[in-house]
């Protein structure tokens, strides 16, 4: 990480005083003294019918205040590369500035970023600490692909928005994912995978000395950009004797495949509404090249996360199987426990 310096907001909240353009001058030069810098110069802008904006162009960088008396609202922000931390500020404001609360918000400025945790609610933000983007791009087939370096997981896959799997935790999702259908029947002649473009699965398969493992994945770009920057994930399953790829609708695929073909069916597509509905309409399918007392194992997202989509895919293997178990497990990147459901052909 490089720093280049410490920024702060201040916004000061049920200020029913309208200071004036002079006062908050003052303000800029006791602010500056206190955390030696240098004002190169200040600037206000007054607009109609009020409020208005001054700042102070810095060698170290700026400060500035921008004002809504409509509001009852003085907004003020420092940034600067200097020695003392901007948050000198805010006792100096708390004095001055007679308000009812203050909204504070400071981080460091560097070439680390932010990246939004999807599933942040309005009351609870989390974010990924990003220290490099190695990709990012999207695929042929429309999906937005992202290889993220974060801070504490390192190497990461995003696709539209979504981590999906991240080197430092991606054994403990694949590993319970296969270890889930093998826990119904131990059978392991042939295998399917349905999507798992990371390759993690795929690995664990041929590191449980399945037999033959067909994998059908929509999208090779993923694989591709795994293999690049996500070895150990896959660790080269596509080119194992026992992996056979096919590209392409892994639905219209499996249409040429024989019956009852597979011991195992890991089924590895996104968790939304939308892969659900198309997991059942490709049910019967699915269950045609399923060996009578084989297994099939999906992964089904969180109950913290997506209780809904879970209990949808418990509903759509009830109804197929008449029969379904969850697994459970925590990992750490997706800040939640994953689920898991498998049931039996019988």
């Amino acid at each position: 990480m490089t720093k280049v310096g410490e920024h702060i907001t201040l916004d000061f909240i049920g200020v029913k005083k309208d200071y004036s353009q002079k006062f908050y001058e003052k303000i800029i030069y006791k602010i500056a003294k206190l955390a030696k810098v240098e004002i190169l110069g200040i600037n206000s802008h007054k607009f109609k019918p009020q409020g208005f904006t001054t700042i102070a162009l810095l060698a170290e960088s700026h400060m500035s205040f921008h004002t809504f008396p409509e509001k009852g609202i003085v907004s003020f922000d420092f940034f600067t590369c200097g020695k003392v931390h901007p948050k000198i500020a805010l006792d100096v404001l708390k004095k001055e500035i007679k308000s009812k609360r203050v909204s504070i918000n400071n981080f460091d400025r560097s070439t680390l970023s932010q990246y939004d945790d999807i599933y942040s609610s309005p009351g609870l933000k989390k974010y990924y600490i990003v220290k490099d983007v190695l990709e990012n791009f999207t695929s042929k087939v429309g999906q937005h692909i992202e290889i993220l370096n974060l801070e504490q997981f390192g190497k990461a896959l995003f696709i539209d928005n979504e981590i999906q799997v991240a080197e430092k935790d991606e054994h403990i999702y694949s590993s319970t994912f296969v270890k889930s259908g093998l826990n119904l029947n131990k059978s392991r002649d042939n295998a399917a995978i349905i999507g798992g473009g990371d390759g993690g699965v795929a690995r664990e398969c041929v590191s449980k000395n399945f037999g033959f493992i067909d994998w059908f994945e929509l999208d090779p770009q993923v694989v591709k950009v795994c293999e690049k920057h996500l070895a150990k994930v896959g660790d080269r399953a596509t080119k194992k004797n026992s992996v056979k790829c096919f590209w392409g609708d892994a639905f219209e695929s499996i249409k040429n495949i024989e019956n009852d073909k597979y011991d195992k069916i890991f089924v590895d597509l996104n968790d939304d509404q939308y892969c659900i509905d198309l997991a059942a309409k490709n049910m019967k399918s699915l269950k045609r090249i399923l060996k009578i007392n084989g297994t099939i194992t999906a992964q089904v997202g969180s109950q913290d996360k997506k209780p809904k989509q879970v209990k949808n895919w418990l509903n759509v293997f009830n109804k197929n199987f008449g029969n379904a178990t969850l697994d459970r497990v925590y990992i750490p990147s997706f800040d939640c426990s994953w689920n898991f459901a498998s049931s039996i052909n019988n």
